[in-house]
This record gives structure tokens, C-alpha cells and sequence, in this order.
């Protein structure tokens, strides 16, 4: 399939990653199709697409009918629109059963042609791929978080990715204005091989008394120059992405030194989830 050939892609999963996407995709001339568990909640998902692009255009980064196009592209939709689909890239959480599910149900309903893609940020795409019956048109196209400002896609090829599909997939991130670099299916990847176990390390340091969280994120962002500490970042991305993660290195490599921090499990286990839920390693208001 040729870049230019994509004219509309579903995006499923209307979650913070999955409203990221729908809006690069549009933002590039692309009509999205934007699904989740139910039409109202794309819909709550699009509005807060909305949202942000109105705090954009008042400081005057985009221009009101810039934006305006852009959310016209937009369409909170349901399973029919898989149909007219020539991309549907996944955006669910980060659970291997799910995501199995949602793929399966997706290739029943994309047409022979259209490529199914996953934003997983640690499974493996080989055994995702080999839950369908189109695995050679399956690969990992790992965006970062948070989807407009960040610059990397990371594509994954699974054992079955034809090449191309993959030469496709790097052409759509490059039209979505992305930087695309390669990885091999691993657990983790390429980045959340390296970050993740960061995260988790910073968990044990406040755990164990060693600094307090602005300690140890002041510490990374001026003695390592990172844009955020590793526990702001944890709560950015989500405290439970962050464990499954943690778990999947932990299961997949059979190493400890990817055991997950109690620290984080009681957080999950609390419910405090980072940003999106308020509370984190930090406390978050309507602001953020």
C-alpha cells in the first residue's frame, strides 16, 4: 500500500494515546474514525481533542480555522467503520487479552487491503499478529506519549511483517511529520527496554529512602538533562502502563532486576494513577 493511498484511518481506542493519534492523523489531511467502547465516550475523547487545540490557538500556535478543519476530520464512530478503514491502528491498554480481542474483531471487519497496526508499548506484535488472519499486514507502530509534541514512532516488526508493510507504516509516520526508528520484537522494545526500567529504578530510590520525588526528578532533569524526572514521567504516562510493562520485562526475561517497586503496585493498587487520575507520585489539579 502506497502512503498516499491512506485516506482514512480508525483509530480504536479513545483513551489519551488514541486521542493523540486521531488528531496527528488529522492534523496530516487524514479522515479519522475514532472508536472506543461506545460512540459517547469518542465523542467526550474528540471534545477534549477540542479542548487542548483551543488552549493552542489562544497563545497563537494555530489559527482558529486551522483547527476547525482539523476536528472536522474527526468522527466518533462504532465497528462500522472498519469497513471503509485502509489503516486501523489500536490504541488500547495495555493488556495482552484485550488487545488480542479488539484485533481479532477489527480483522473481521477491515477490508483484505487495510493494515492493522498496534501502538503497544511492550507485547509481543508477533503473537498479536498470529491471533489474525492477515499477520503479515500486522505491525507495531509505538507512538510517544504525549502523541502531538513528541516527535519518535517506533515500528515494530513482528516475525510475519511483510516488508511492505512495513515500508508502508514508515510512510504514514513520516506524513504524520514523525522521526521512525526500528525494533526488533523484543519485551519492551527499543525505548521502554531502556526507560522503563529507569521509572521503576527511581521508584525504589524513593521507596528506600534514598531522595524525595523532587530530589530524584530534579536530579534527572539537570543531572542527566531529561526533559522530565522519571516519577513525573511515570505519572505522565500512566502508574498502571507503567507496571504492565514492568511486569511483561519481568515475565518475559525472567530477570529480577525488572521486578516492579512495591511503591508502584500500591500506587495502582490505590488507584492512583498518575495525572489522569489526579493523583500519583504527585497530586495534580484541574490544571494539571
Amino acid at each position: 500500500m502506497l502512503t498516499s493511498e491512506i485516506a482514512r484511518v480508525v483509530v480504536l481506542g479513545a483513551g489519551q494515546m488514541g486521542a493523540g493519534i486521531a488528531e496527528v492523523c488529522a492534523a496530516a489531511g487524514i479522515a479519522v474514525s475514532l472508536v472506543d467502547v461506545s460512540t459517547e465516550r469518542a465523542t467526550a475523547s474528540k471534545a477534549g481533542i477540542e479542548k487542548r487545540l483551543a488552549r493552542v490557538v489562544a497563545k497563537g500556535k494555530l489559527d482558529a480555522d486551522t483547527v476547525r478543519a482539523l476536528l472536522a476530520r474527526i468522527e466518533p464512530a462504532d465497528a462500522s467503520s472498519y469497513a471503509s478503514a485502509d489503516v486501523l491502528v489500536e490504541a488500547a491498554t495495555e493488556q495482552r487479552d484485550l488487545k488480542a480481542r479488539l484485533l481479532v474483531e477489527a480483522d473481521q471487519g477491515l477490508p483484505e487491503r487495510a493494515l492493522l497496526l498496534t501502538n503497544t508499548s511492550s507485547l509481543s506484535v508477533t503473537w498479536l499478529a498470529a491471533q489474525t488472519k492477515r499477520p503479515d499486514r500486522v505491525a507495531g507502530m509505538h507512538f510517544m506519549n504525549p502523541v502531538p509534541l513528541m516527535k519518535l514512532v517506533e515500528i515494530v516488526r513482528g516475525l510475519q511483517s511483510s516488508a511492505e508493510t512495513l515500508e508502508a507504516v514508515k510512510g504514514l509516520a513520516e506524513r504524520l511529520g514523525k522521526t521512525v526508528i526500528h525494533s526488533e520484537d523484543r519485551p519492551g522494545f527499543l525505548v521502554n527496554r531502556m526507560l522503563v526500567p529507569l521509572m521503576n529504578e527511581a521508584c525504589f530510590a524513593l521507596e528506600e529512602g534514598l531522595g524525595s520525588a523532587p530530589d530524584i526528578d530534579t536530579g534527572a532533569r539537570l543531572g542527566l538533562n531529561d526533559p522530565l524526572g522519571p516519577l513525573e514521567l511515570a505519572d505522565l504516562v500512566g502508574l498502571d502502563t507503567v507496571l504492565a510493562i514492568c511486569e511483561i520485562l519481568h515475565r518475559d526475561f525472567g530477570d529480577d532486576k525488572y521486578r516492579p517497586a512495591s511503591t508502584l503496585r500500591n500506587l495502582v493498587a490505590a488507584g492512583w494513577l498518575g495525572k489522569k487520575t489526579g493523583r500519583g507520585f504527585y497530586r495534580y489539579d484541574a490544571d494539571g
